[in-house]
């Protein structure tokens, strides 16, 4: 998209990480109670399709076709570009990409009809209000010129015919980082940097960056945003950053907002973890709130060079959704950065026309596959030395994600309830099924052995070659 989401300065952590897997109106507050009551959790069936998302928006007919096929129901972008030259200027948010260069309403009215929703990025400060010249990541100046933007964007957006519900406020807010970078990327706090900079100093952390960002940007943006009836996604917390740190700015106490800021919080959000990192934050704050959910508004990049890494992120992610109390389809999130580029590891080849590189196949075998309804496989799934993976219902299939090297294996699935029809081993890239002769099955009352040939013609690279398949048992009517 833009240097708003670029990779080009992500630290080393991650390369390093890739070798391991206000008050309302009375009108306006009824109007948020309606909207918020109408959009509370409720039943329904889980699929996996609710759990994927994408940085950026499908723009052509050809692209909503590719996203529905990959089971992307998630778009996130900007919003502006406010008042971008100075306090004179109207404010604008109709617009929307790397430069504001295309028009956002009728990307989010497209995104409607085809079922996708739409996150809002909410930043940053005009240049011209920065509290550090020219910088856009610093903080504003006057405050009333970010206020002024959260509220018209969210005014313009809560209502018909937009709809949107969820705001993300900023982006990687951080101070000093551990184990990274001194400072965060995309959040310079105040005009600390103008003066060590004016001074020739060495540039250093910024001890007052997160208390600036809570009391400057989060609370006000997040009490407008709640006004309105929507709900706050955090600005993806950066992955060197730590999930300690991040625990201990979120539950900051700020004597100027007179609130933490987990407190203005409805979706927690990290950046580039793993699904395990997921557990804490749920445990500690949405198991009996105040947060709804847990998402990642950032996954991907170049882990994806990996073509094993997103089929395995988001079987996973969905493993552990199914076990963590998924009562409401927007509870747990991951967007994939970025669904389309010139890059080979992205989704999508961008071109005319644009074509699938692994990684999006890997997507669309994935929805294909497990694209029932989903509930926990209550069993047990035993493997083979040098073979792993896990299992869900499907439907009524029971599918099993194996990992393992090349040569005969067993998967002994126990706790298996009635009869089955049969049994399919499917490339988790290609979605081609593998000959009925690779595969054996022997039933033994609750219990199913599966005997497989791995192929030597793995379809993942490495020091140690590995193959990644879906086994598929299916019940008999």
């Amino acid at each position: 998209m833009t240097d708003q989401f670029e990779f080009s300065h992500r630290r080393r952590a991650l390369l390093v990480a890739m070798a391991a897997a206000g008050a309302a109106s009375s009108v306006g507050a009824s109007a948020a109670s309606m909207r918020r009551v109408a959009s509370a959790p409720g039943g329904g069936t889980r699929r996996i399709s609710q759990l994927i998302g994408a940085n950026g928006w499908p723009v052509t007919p050809a692209d909503i076709d590719m996203w529905k096929a990959m089971g992307i129901t998630w778009g996130r972008d900007s919003v502006g570009p406010g008042q971008r030259h100075s306090p004179e200027d109207p404010v604008e948010v109709d617009k929307t990409g790397a430069a504001f260069d295309h028009d956002l309403p009728p990307a989010i009215l497209q995104n409607d009809r085809n079922g996708i929703h739409s996150l809002l990025l909410l930043g940053y400060t005009p240049k011209w209000n920065a509290s550090v010249p020219g910088d856009s990541r610093s903080a504003p100046k006057d405050d009333s010129v970010w206020t002024r933007y959260v509220e018209t964007v969210v005014r313009t957006y809560v209502a018909p015919p937009y709809n949107v519900r969820h705001f993300q406020i900023w982006n990687e807010a951080a101070g000093p980082l551990s184990g990274g970078a001194a400072q965060a990327t995309f959040w310079h706090g105040g005009k600390h940097l103008a003066v060590q900079r004016a001074q020739h100093a060495q540039v250093t952390p910024y001890d007052r960056a997160m208390q600036d960002y809570v009391e400057l940007v989060h609370v006000p943006a997040a009490r407008i945003v709640r006004k309105y009836g929507g709900y706050v996604v955090y600005g993806g917390w950066p992955d060197q950053g730590g999930l300690e740190t991040y625990m201990k700015w979120l539950e900051y106490r700020s004597p100027v907002a007179k609130a933490r800021m987990i407190d203005w919080v409805d979706y927690l959000d990290t950046h580039y973890l793993g699904v395990d990192a997921l557990t804490p934050l749920y445990e500690r704050y949405v198991t009996n709130g105040p947060a709804r959910g847990v998402w990642q508004t950032e996954i991907g990049d170049r882990y994806m060079m990996d073509p094993h890494y997103l089929p395995m992120y988001f079987f996973k992610f969905a493993v552990w959704a199914l076990d963590h109390n998924w009562d409401d389809p927007d509870k747990y999130v991951s967007m994939i950065y970025h669904w389309d580029g010139f890059e080979p590891y992205r989704l999508t080849h961008r071109g005319n026309p644009r074509t699938y590189n692994v990684s999006g196949r890997s997507l669309i075998v994935l929805n294909q596959t497990v694209g029932g309804a989903l509930a926990p496989f209550e069993g047990h799934v035993a493997f083979d030395r040098n073979a792993s993976g896990l299992a869900l219902r499907s439907g009524s299939d029971v599918v099993i994600q194996v990992r393992a090297s090349p040569g005969r294996k067993t998967v002994r699935v126990d706790g298996w309830q009635g009869s089955h029809s049969g049994v399919r081993m499917i490339d988790a890239l290609t979605g081609e099924a593998a000959d009925a002769a690779a595969l054996s099955a022997r039933v033994d009352g609750s219990s199913v052995s599966i005997d497989l040939d791995v192929p030597e013609d793995v379809n993942g690279g490495g020091a140690a070659p590995v193959h990644l398949a879906y086994l598929v048992v299916s019940s008999r009517a």
